[in-house]
C-alpha cells in the first residue's frame, strides 16, 4: 500500500513537472506568436509602400506611353494631310504676272498706294507680293547702280499703300507678283512713280561759328569761336530786336569761304542756311526746335542774304520768330518789320515754299493750321534759314507738300496775311 502511494506520488509529481513544462512552452508559443504578428504587421505595411510606389510608376510608364502614341499618330496624320495637300497642289497652274495700274495707283502724303489687277479672273490666288526700291532713274529699272529691292508679302488685296517714306529719291520701282498654295507666279512689269520732294542739309561751311551744324541739325554752341579775335563791321551794332545779346564770341580772321564763295555768318546773325536753292515749284519741310531753345528763326533769303544780316531785317529774307528770352514772343519778320501772331508757338513748323506763286506760309505741322503766310515775287533763288540762339533745331525735309496744305493755299490765296501787311507796322 505504501509502495502504491509513493507510485502514484511519483506520478503526480512527474505530471506537475510536465504541466509546468507544458505551461512554459505555451507561453514561449505565445511570445513567438506576438513576434510574428508584429513582423507580420510590418512587412504589409512595407509591402503595400512597395506596391503604391509601383502602381505610381506604371502610371507614369502608361502616361508615356499613351503620349508616345498619340505624337505619333499626330505626325502620320500630319504627313497623311501634307501628302494629301501635295499631291493636290501639284495640279495647280503657276499664277499669271498681274498688270499695275499707274492711273490707279497714288502718291502723296509720304504715301504711295500702288493698285493692280490679274489679266484674267484667278480663284486659286492666295496672296500678293509686293517689292519697291528708291532710285533717281525714270523708266525701267535699271541693273546697276541701284538699290536693293524691299519686300512686303502676304497682301491678301489687290492694292497697299506703304505710308511714312521719306522722298529723298526722285522715283520709285514697283513690281508685283501672285501666289497659290503651290506656287509663285511672275513678276508684273515694274512701274516707276515719281516721289519728288526737296531735300536738302544745312550748309556748316558758311554757318556761323557759334552754331553746331551737322546734316539736318544746328545747335547753339558758346564756344565756337573763342580764341579767336574779331573785326566786326559798324552795321553789326545797328539796333537789334527781337535777337537777344548774348557775350558776343571773338571771330578770327576769315575763314574758308563757303557754297558761293561765301563768307561766314558772324557778329550777332547766328545764321545757318541751307545747301539747296529752290527756283521754282513748291516745296515743304518742318523744323522741331528743342524745349529749351531761347530764341530761334525759321524761313528763307536769299543767297545775298549778307553775313551780318539776320533773318527778318532784310528785304531779302522773310522768316517767322520765336523769343523765350526775358519775354515770350512769336512774330512774323521781312524787311525790319515785325507783325505780332496772336497764336500758340506749336511743336513743330511746317514751310510751304510756293516759289513761282511768291508765297511763304507757316503751319503748325500736326495739326494744318496756317499761322502766317507772305505774299511775295521771288527775284533771286531762295535758300531755307534758320537762326539759333541757346538751344537747337531738327529738320524733317524729303517731305511732299502735304494734301492738307495743298487744300487751305487754295482759300488761302483770297485772304490777307502777306508781306504788305507790315509795311504799316515797325519795330
Amino acid at each position: 500500500m505504501d509502495s502504491q502511494k509513493e507510485a502514484l506520488q511519483r506520478i503526480i509529481s512527474t505530471l506537475a513537472n510536465k504541466n509546468d513544462e507544458i505551461q512554459n512552452f505555451i507561453d514561449t508559443l505565445n511570445q513567438t506568436l506576438k513576434g510574428v504578428q508584429e513582423n507580420s504587421s510590418n512587412i504589409l505595411s512595407e509591402l503595400d509602400e512597395e506596391f503604391d510606389s509601383l502602381y505610381s510608376i506604371l502610371d507614369e510608364v502608361k502616361e508615356s506611353m499613351i503620349n508616345s502614341i498619340k505624337q505619333e499618330q499626330a505626325r502620320k496624320s500630319q504627313e497623311l494631310q501634307e501628302r494629301q495637300m501635295l499631291q493636290t497642289l501639284k495640279f495647280l497652274p503657276v499664277p499669271k504676272a498681274p498688270e499695275i495700274d499707274p492711273v490707279e495707283c497714288l502718291v502723296a502724303d509720304n504715301s504711295v498706294t500702288v493698285a493692280w489687277r490679274m489679266p484674267e479672273e484667278d480663284n486659286k490666288i492666295d496672296h500678293f507680293i509686293l517689292e519697291y526700291r528708291k532710285t533717281n532713274f525714270d523708266g525701267l529699272p535699271r541693273v546697276k547702280d541701284e538699290r536693293c529691292w524691299e519686300t512686303v508679302d502676304n497682301i491678301k488685296g489687290t492694292e497697299y499703300t506703304l505710308s511714312g517714306l521719306k522722298f529723298d529719291s526722285k522715283y520709285m520701282n514697283f513690281r508685283v507678283r501672285a501666289c497659290n498654295k503651290a506656287v509663285a507666279g511672275e513678276y508684273s512689269d515694274p512701274v516707276t512713280l515719281e516721289t519728288k520732294a526737296l531735300n536738302f542739309n544745312l550748309d556748316s561751311s558758311s554757318s556761323h561759328l557759334n552754331l553746331r551744324v551737322e546734316d539736318t541739325c544746328v545747335e547753339w554752341d558758346p564756344t565756337g569761336g573763342k580764341g579767336q579775335e574779331s573785326k566786326m563791321k559798324g552795321k553789326e551794332n545797328k539796333g537789334r530786336s527781337g535777337t537777344p545779346s548774348p557775350k558776343r564770341t571773338s571771330i578770327g580772321s576769315r575763314p574758308p569761304a563757303g557754297r558761293g564763295s561765301r563768307d561766314r555768318f558772324t557778329g550777332e546773325s547766328y545764321t545757318v542756311l541751307g545747301d539747296t536753292a529752290i527756283e521754282s515749284g513748291q516745296h515743304y519741310w518742318e523744323v522741331k526746335a528743342q524745349k529749351d531753345c531761347k530764341s530761334y528763326s525759321v524761313g528763307v533769303a536769299y543767297k545775298t542774304l549778307g553775313k551780318f544780316d539776320q533773318l527778318g531785317k532784310t528785304n531779302t529774307s522773310w522768316c517767322i520768330h520765336v523769343n523765350n528770352w526775358l519775354q515770350n514772343t512769336f512774330a512774323a519778320k521781312h524787311n525790319n518789320k515785325v507783325k505780332a501772331l496772336d497764336v500758340t508757338v506749336p511743336e513743330r513748323i511746317g514751310v510751304f515754299c510756293d516759289f513761282d506763286g511768291g508765297q511763304l506760309s507757316f503751319y503748325d505741322a500736326s495739326s494744318k493750321q496756317l499761322l502766317y503766310s507772305f505774299k511775295t515775287k521771288f527775284t533771286q533763288p531762295v535758300l531755307p534759314g534758320f537762326m539759333v540762339w541757346c538751344g537747337g533745331l531738327s529738320l524733317n525735309t524729303g517731305m511732299q507738300v502735304p494734301s492738307a496744305v495743298r487744300t487751305l493755299q487754295k482759300s488761302e490765296n483770297g485772304m490777307t496775311g502777306s508781306a504788305s501787311s507790315l509795311n504799316n507796322i515797325t519795330q
